[in-house]
């Protein structure tokens, strides 16, 4: 499988915040440019590198001289503000040195969840990969709180974790490499088990494989369990992640050389198409579909597309085009899709055959709920 990571010419790298300072506190200003030197090799090689990296908040704590943890919304925000220009600068004189251009991308939630949006920030992305420039992609603190608040019910890129598996994703890379202050993921938590043992190779997140996640890192705001949703994003697009040490010079560069270093998600085989990636993983989820046994395999095993019929309840408000979650008969997500009729109307239709929509719905546009087409499944 580690071929696969040799040969991979798109490749997504995530920096978090934790591996900016080292342990005394101090802005670690040779390991970050020990990271733009592996990244511009990469590319000086034709590897497309995508760099999708935290620490503005945390720069601007430090050049402010306040503590990052007990700061207020409106602080993060002003922090992020002062720490981005400082973080972009890092990255313009180190890629400069070796004859590269970085790029800024600031990005929010509905960057991704509005389509239109969406497939803007894809053509400027590959234009800018196309012209040999280097993104270097944040989320957008100064204006987006969902990743500063955070809360049990917060939908937060998470660190830029989700974040960077999103980018991934939608740009059809092969490679998504995380990297953090510790090796991989473990059977248990290294730092309070000494007896923990590296997982190698994972190819398929299970409830037990979720169970082993740490907490969250002290300075970013994610941890390992934002980089398994983040890693099962790239298996379920059919790419490959590596959650691997940042902490230890040359991880990048071993990584892409095929090394057994970090631990190595395994995608699963075949591809979405662009406009289903764009529907499995949108950021933004308006509403939840329940259906019963029937329609589930009708849509799973027959590729049928969604009828009222099969539709057994539906939660929260969604428009007509919004991007709904479907949830089969055990309660668990199993696709996703884009309704062809708002909750408003579907509420009406439950349980209804097509014949009665036109009776029933403001106006008639499918006779399905969901057309087959615009559905994507979440797993094999």
């Amino acid at each position: 499988m580690r071929e696969r990571v040799r040969e991979a010419r798109r490749v997504v790298v995530k920096l978090g915040s934790n591996l900016f300072f080292n342990d005394s506190g101090a802005i670690a200003l040779g390991r970050i440019f020990s990271f733009i030197e592996d990244i511009a090799a990469a590319c000086l090689t034709g590897r497309q590198m995508i760099v999708v990296s935290s620490g503005a908040v945390a720069l601007g704590a430090d050049a402010l001289k306040m503590k990052f943890s007990t700061a207020s919304l409106a602080q993060k925000q002003a922090l992020a503000a002062v720490g981005q220009s400082r973080l972009m600068n890092l990255y313009e004189q180190g890629f400069a040195k070796y004859g590269l251009t970085a790029a800024q991308v600031l990005l929010t939630e509905e960057d991704f969840s509005s389509r239109k949006r969406y497939l803007n920030l894809r053509h400027t992305l590959t234009t800018l990969l196309e012209m040999g420039v280097v993104p270097v992609i944040n989320e957008n603190d100064t204006v987006s709180t969902t990743e500063l608040e955070i809360t049990d019910r917060s939908r937060t890129f998470g660190d830029n974790d989700k974040l960077s598996a999103l980018v991934m994703s939608k740009l059809e890379a092969t490679l998504l490499i995380l990297l953090s202050d510790v090796d991989g993921l473990f059977t248990d938590n290294p730092r309070e088990n000494p007896k923990a043992e590296l997982i190698p190779e994972v190819h398929e997140i299970t409830a037990d494989i979720q169970a082993v996640a740490g907490r969250k890192s002290t300075r970013g705001r994610g941890g390992m369990a934002t980089k398994l949703v983040a890693a099962r994003v790239a298996m379920n697009s059919g790419g490959i992640a590596i959650i691997a040490n940042g902490l230890k010079a040359g991880t990048i560069g071993r990584v892409l050389n095929g090394a057994n270093e970090g631990t190595l998600f395994v995608g699963r085989t075949g591809s979405l198409s662009e406009k289903r990636r764009w529907i499995a993983f949108a950021s933004a989820v308006s509403g939840r579909i329940h259906i019963n046994a029937g329609a589930l395999d009708a849509i799973t095993k027959r590729n049928a597309s969604l009828l009222y019929a099969g539709v057994t309840r539906i939660e929260n408000q969604f428009e007509r085009g919004d991007v709904v979650s479907i949830v089969g008969p055990n309660d668990q997500e199993v696709a996703r899709g884009i309704v062809n009729y708002s909750s408003e109307d579907a509420s009406k239709l439950i349980g209804k055959h097509s014949d009665e929509i036109a009776r029933v719905a403001t106006s008639k546009n499918y006779d399905a709920f969901i057309t087959r087409n615009n559905i994507a499944f979440l797993t094999d």
